[in-house]
């Protein structure tokens, strides 16, 4: 476990890098998280360190010693078009998602809560884009832990229509086509990571209670990619079709470094 003045290194060097839009090489060997405990305690400190508050999760069921779970700023989730992203790349990077908002608290308590107490707090599901950016500028030679600690590519949301909550939580096969003026609409017949989309959602609220931290009423819980990272243009109007259960209409601008 990394102690606590590397806790706090780390998660300074991201937090700005959060603030600026700066990509850099890899956290310093001194604050560099080689576990998961470690990198989900820079996490925190980086949403302390940007006086942020907790406006949604990122999660999947994880895969064995891994863990895919992310917090999402209040003030990185998004309504309204354009959307400003860092995007060095020259486009915008996202991945079409759901996200399950829930009605009310699922506060830490002794016992395990049920896929059903989950179900009956889920208040409305939406079509979401997140937003995909890293802080390391070559994040494939970076290790998983450090990647966890920057928040898993996260950069933010963008949420899109309310849909037909019994068809999406069936929907572990979806069309995602993607169009713009650009260029020829893209299709992928997507298919949901773990099969049924609200499993990861099971998991988080479970995860969270051990943790002793509990999930909050309007908070939104996104779970995972059904077309991996997509890449779409700055400066047009952009169409994302979510096969029967909708569309959502975006358009993104370029973040200037400060």
């Amino acid at each position: 476990m990394l102690n606590p003045p590397g806790v706090a290194k780390a998660a300074r060097i991201l937090a700005e890098r959060r603030r600026s839009g700066v990509q850099a090489e890899r956290l310093p060997e001194d604050c560099r998280p080689a576990d998961l405990d470690s990198a989900l305690a820079i996490q925190s400190e980086v949403t302390r360190d940007l006086g942020a508050s907790i406006g949604g999760w990122k999660c999947l069921q994880p895969p064995p010693d891994r863990l895919v779970v992310a917090p999402i700023h209040h003030q990185d989730i998004h309504r309204e078009a354009p959307v400003s992203v860092w995007a060095p790349e020259g486009h915008a990077r996202i991945e079409p998602e759901l996200a399950f908002v829930l009605g009310r608290d699922l506060p830490a308590r002794a016992e395990p809560y049920t896929q059903e107490e989950v179900d009956e707090a889920v208040a409305h599901t939406h079509l979401v884009l997140e937003l995909i950016h890293s802080r390391y500028s070559d994040p494939a030679a970076a290790e998983f832990p450090e990647m966890l600690a920057d928040g898993l590519l996260n950069q933010g949301l963008f949420v899109g229509p309310e849909v037909d909550p019994d068809m999406a939580r069936e929907a572990s096969e979806l069309t995602i086509t993607l169009s713009t003026r650009s260029a020829a609409p893209e299709v992928h017949q997507g298919r949901h990571p773990n099969t049924h989309p609200r499993a990861p959602l099971y998991w988080l609220v479970n995860f969270l209670r051990e943790r002793g931290e509990g999930i909050k009423a309007g908070e939104f819980v996104i779970t995972g990619s059904y077309a991996g990272v997509l890449e779409a243009p700055l400066e047009e109007p952009v169409r994302v079709l979510f096969g029967e259960l909708g569309e959502l209409s975006v358009s993104f601008k370029a973040r200037i470094q400060s």
